[in-house]
């Protein structure tokens, strides 16, 4: 186990950096010049060229491309991200403003895509056939199709124009205002789980009817034992090995799928604070929270072939 967590981590090493070259040089070769952006496109007539170039010293954008990269790599290994050319402060001080909003959106997300995507493909296995499994698969193929900005404006027109039950935009912390929270955050939650529900419910439903058939589901069941018995303690467990697999994938998709919603609900999280990145061509703040996103999702890789083992005794880590 020990000999295979190292063979990982030196593999996620190995991304990590091929994630700050991708990055980094497709920033620096996208059309638009960040520092015109941060100097003022309606004072373009007044800027000098020595002004200009003064900006680009002060953010080292007139060193080459490759000793920029460098220069920032070393300033990693400091805990020092850059400076944000157009807001002026560190991408770590925004990470640490809109991460916990973007995590809580995500790990709720998340946890309502297993506690309801897995009843609901056990229940269509055991009820193949049936008009629940019908209407569960039709659901689940929907979810899945849906585009998630068009759900949520058609949330925000029905329940927040139409209804006036929930509100249109913004945030509040659960530890300030739970209430308030919870009703600022139902539309885009939805909007962030239903990919990941209709994709863990059509894969378990999958895994399950692949492993009812197996000899030892049909001993148990000729021992008469319960259908609960026979599911919990023989079926679920042989099962969960690709729906692990494929939550790992929609957590990483969660993630993804926070630029689109916070901007749709105006949620200054991660997402919305990258959309703007991106938008102004804000170097530092764009590859610190790539960089960031990318740790993420290489540790929850690592947890879910971890836990491969414990799902299933005849794995073994070489």
């Amino acid at each position: 186990m020990t000999t295979y967590i190292i063979r990982r981590l030196i593999q996620a090493l190995i991304v990590l950096i091929l994630v700050t070259l991708i990055v980094f040089f497709a920033m620096r070769y996208l059309p638009g010049d960040p520092i015109l952006m941060y100097l003022g496109a309606g004072q373009l007539t007044t800027i000098t060229q020595e002004q200009i170039d003064e900006a680009r010293h002060e953010f080292g954008l007139d060193k080459p491309v490759i000793i920029q990269y460098f220069d920032w790599v070393g300033g990693l290994f400091h805990g020092d991200f850059g400076t944000s050319i157009t807001q002026q402060i560190s991408p770590g001080a925004l990470i640490k403003q809109g991460l916990p909003v973007t995590l809580n959106l995500a790990i709720i997300s998340f946890l309502i895509s297993l506690i309801i995507g897995i009843p609901a493909g056990i229940i269509c296995a055991i009820r193949r056939g049936t008009w629940i499994d019908t209407t569960v698969t039709v659901l689940a193929n929907i979810g899945i199709t849906i585009p998630i900005f068009w759900l949520g404006t058609m949330l925000i027109y029905v329940f927040a124009l139409q209804v006036h039950f929930l509100p249109v935009q913004g945030y509040t912390s659960p530890f300030t205002d739970l209430a308030k929270n919870i009703r600022q955050t139902a539309m885009p939650i939805f909007c962030l789980a239903i990919f990941p529900i209709s994709s863990i419910a059509r894969q378990t439903r999958s895994s399950m009817l692949e492993v009812m058939r197996q000899d030892y589901v049909r001993t148990a069941w000729s021992k008469g034992l319960r259908e609960r018995l026979v599911v919990a303690r023989h079926a679920l467990k042989n099962s969960m090995i690709p729906v692990v697999t494929l939550s790992g994938v929609g957590l990483a998709a969660i993630l993804g799928g926070s630029v689109l919603i916070e901007t749709v609900f105006n949620i200054q999280g991660v997402g919305m604070i990258l959309f703007r990145a991106i938008s102004s061509h804000d170097y530092p703040v764009v590859q610190g929270f790539i960089l960031v996103i990318a740790i993420f999702v290489l540790l929850i890789n690592m947890l879910i072939d971890v836990s491969y083992g414990w799902l299933d005794p005849r794995i073994r880590y070489g």
